[in-house]
């Protein structure tokens, strides 16, 4: 199914366009493993990424999405807290979908497991 995200500046209600996200993906090996960057791309007018897998094949571990909140909160004229926010999770189940959302003001955030 996938992975997708999206944003919302909660302190004025509205999408946050223009950001760059990274997706990356945890390869175990035996000297302990590392996360591996298999997609990227930015939100659209909606504040949402829907592409970020693009064709790679979803699996059961660990994955983290990287949002450049930087970006943002300069655009606005903030001092944001975060410069970035990582937001790490687990697939357990590839045929689902996972919707991972951020909700975001300039000192603090929140994700949850959206539909």
């Amino acid at each position: 199914m996938g992975i997708s995200t999206h944003i919302l500046d909660t302190a004025i209600g509205r999408p946050v366009a223009n950001v760059a996200l990274k997706l990356f993906e945890f390869h175990d090996n035996p000297a302990g493993g590392a996360w591996h960057e298999i997609g990227s791309g930015r939100t659209d007018a909606d504040g949402r990424c829907k592409t970020l897998l693009g064709s790679h094949p979803l699996c059961a571990t660990d994955y983290k999405l990287y949002f450049a909140t930087s970006e943002y909160f300069y655009s606005q004229k903030l001092t944001g807290l975060y410069p970035y926010v990582e937001v790490v999770f687990t697939i357990a189940d590839p045929s689902q979908h996972y919707h991972i959302p951020l909700l975001l003001t300039a000192n603090g955030y929140t994700t949850y497991r959206g539909s």
